[in-house]
């Protein structure tokens, strides 16, 4: 199984998911885009449908390191419902295996208490779902494990701080040179 999944529901907010796929199989990072639907097919926010690389019964979640979860709605809302994904982000969590969410996913974060204590942003109108966090106004933000990000505008930023906490910073500059994308 991948080294990093990315997980995605109906209703996903497509750029801020690609955008964070490409930055890292850019780099080589074994990453998987895994649908919560039942389907192969998984259709954006923006009517935009994509193939995955498998479903979520097929993720060996002993072997991946790092969840990935995209917003968009009504993606976020089908993301934190799927049983499922919810248990295997709450025992991420217990092990501190890293946990990534950008837009209205931080929300679920801030639900489950994961980011007390904790820098954290997400898109405007959910930062008052990041329950106990110290919110932020910066596109991004790491805290220890978890790494949260504000909204498509800030999908790059995301996938190249994903990126360098997986690879280093010098292989997200790598990266974001390959791409002229200016930090």
């Amino acid at each position: 199984m991948s080294e990093v999944c990315m997980f995605f529901g109906t209703g996903y907010e497509e750029v801020e998911a690609l955008a964070v796929i490409d930055i890292l199989r850019r780099a080589e990072v074994d990453v998987s885009m895994v649908s919560i639907t039942g389907e192969r097919k998984v259709t954006g926010s923006h009517k935009i449908t994509v193939e995955m690389d498998c479903l979520i019964e097929e993720v060996d979640f002993d072997r991946t390191k790092m969840i990935l979860l995209p917003g968009g709605m009504p993606g976020t809302i089908n993301l934190e419902k799927c049983d499922l994904l919810m248990t295997q982000l709450e025992r991420f969590y217990e092990q501190k295996k890293a946990i990534g969410a950008i837009c209205a996913a931080p929300s679920i974060l801030g639900h489950k208490g994961m980011l007390k204590g904790r820098n954290a942003c997400s898109y405007p109108t959910f930062e008052s779902h990041l329950e106990g966090a110290k919110v932020s106004k910066n596109p991004c933000e790491i805290s220890d494990f978890i790494i949260t990000a504000r909204g498509m505008g800030c999908a790059i930023d995301f996938g190249l701080a994903v990126l360098s906490y997986l690879r280093g910073r010098e292989e997200a500059d790598k990266v974001a040179e390959g791409i002229v994308y200016r930090r």
